[in-house]
């Protein structure tokens, strides 16, 4: 039992150091604890009355799931990353149309900023404090969430 136990946070730990060094921050250097939804400001739209995030935003969305969450949720999101093996729960598996058609867009783009624990699921899922600032990032983040879908 000690052995499952120990085995687990070091596969936790190690995901987590993966997304900090993927995120080019130490663990000494991460900033203080993100704020909970509830206290959070609103964001503003991220773009103009559903305008789609702009080329910029979007090659920024890109970069930041290939070096971020990729480790854990896999190059196309079915929750098969290298950092995967033994989380306890998986990964998500964006592919999931289940999950894709049940799960709302506020949702998503919350769990991106404020991480699992915020919206009660795992805290391994981590937070991105700094995408706070950049809701047009986190809009096509969502998007490219969205487009790893299986028809």
């Amino acid at each position: 039992m000690i052995r499952v136990s120990l085995r687990k946070t070091l596969v936790v730990a190690s995901c987590a150091a993966a997304v900090g060094l993927a995120c080019g921050k130490s663990e000494e250097s991460s900033p203080a604890a993100a704020p909970t939804p509830s206290q959070a400001p609103a964001a503003a739209p991220a773009t103009a009355a559903g305008a789609p995030p702009s080329a910029a935003a979007t090659a920024e969305a890109k970069q930041i799931f290939e070096t971020r969450c990729t480790a854990c949720h896999g190059a196309r999101g079915a929750g098969d990353g290298p950092a995967s093996k033994g989380l306890t729960p998986p990964p998500r598996n964006f592919q999931d149309p289940q999950w894709q058609a049940a799960v709302k867009d506020d949702y998503i783009e919350q769990i991106v900023q404020y991480g699992g624990a915020a919206v009660g699921k795992s805290a391994a899922m981590p937070a991105n404090p700094d995408l706070m600032a950049k809701p047009e990032v986190v809009t096509a983040l969502r998007i490219y969430v969205r487009g790893l879908k299986s028809q």
